[in-house]
């Protein structure tokens, strides 16, 4: 801005003593004598080395670093059971049993030495979910979630690593009414010595040793899920064969078909949850 009127300045100055010279040169009684007037000094140029008093400007803001996916490092079951639900997990497991395969997806039980993962609807071609065999070492990405109580890994994606582990049913009989039962949640265990008390269907009295979906409506014939009932001591829990794992053509599929209201029998499985323990039972063997 300075600049800008010291050069006005000038200029107006120049202008005035063109007018002046001009006015002298055309009046016939101007005096030849008179001292012509002197022309304005110039204007000192600015010192270029003087700051420029316009306030300085902000550094510019850096551009934000390009986002990327969360990187985490490998879990123990540990950091896996104390992280948050909806964050991102990593976790080196072994499958155990897979529960099926629809859609190029998979949902499958895995185990290492310390804990369970349950990994569900992970991205997977039917030729990787052919590779999963029992014992098989995969390293899973991606987020701890939960569903009516069970804790699962969801948006998930894997690799096949080298190693193998096959885990040997944990026997939690004496645990099903403690809250200690959860910590073993997704693992492969037993219960041993359980009574068969009777299931009814859906507005039904009537106590049968099993029925067809929780509430009766299926059948052998269209793979329904089996239901049934077990006590120990004055306590019954419900437990399931899940047919996706373990299909009407499987021997625990048909023992429990044939099972009666009392018999006494042992089991295996996996410690599924929902809305309380509600085990995929894999194994019956009636005593």
């Amino acid at each position: 801005m300075r600049k800008k009127l010291a050069t006005t300045a000038v200029l107006l100055a120049m202008m005035a003593t063109v007018c002046a010279c001009a006015g002298k040169k055309n009046d016939p009684a101007a005096t030849p004598t008179v001292a012509p007037t002197e022309a304005p000094a110039p204007t000192k140029a600015a010192d270029p080395t003087v700051a420029p008093t316009a306030e300085p400007t902000a550094e510019p803001t850096k551009a934000p670093e390009p986002t990327s996916a969360p990187s985490v490092s490998v879990m123990s079951y540990a950091d896996y059971a104390a992280a948050a639900l909806d964050t991102a997990v990593v976790v080196e497991t072994y499958v155990q049993a897979k529960q099926g395969w629809w859609d190029n997806k998979a949902t499958i039980y895995t185990q290492d030495e310390n804990g369970a993962y349950f990994i569900y609807n992970m991205p997977c071609s039917k030729e990787e979910y052919d590779k999963l065999t029992p014992g098989t070492k995969i390293r899973v990405s991606g987020y701890k979630s939960e569903w009516s109580g069970e804790v699962e890994i969801t948006d998930a994606s894997f690799e096949i690593l080298e190693g193998s582990f096959v885990a040997t049913a944990k026997d939690v009989t004496s645990l099903l009414d403690s809250e200690e039962l959860i910590s073993y949640q997704n693992q492969f265990v037993s219960f041993k010595g359980m009574t068969v008390s009777g299931i009814c269907k859906k507005d039904s009295d009537t106590k049968e040793a099993f029925i067809y979906n929780w509430d009766g409506s299926g059948s052998a014939e269209s793979n329904s899920d089996l239901y049934f009932k077990v006590s120990l001591g004055d306590k019954t829990y419900t437990f399931t064969v899940e047919s996706y794992l373990c299909g009407n053509d499987t021997e625990v599929y048909k023992t429990v078909s044939n099972l009666k209201i009392g018999d006494v029998i042992d089991m295996e499985g996996f410690l599924y949850w929902y809305n309380g323990v509600n085990p995929h039972i894999t194994s019956v063997v009636v005593k």
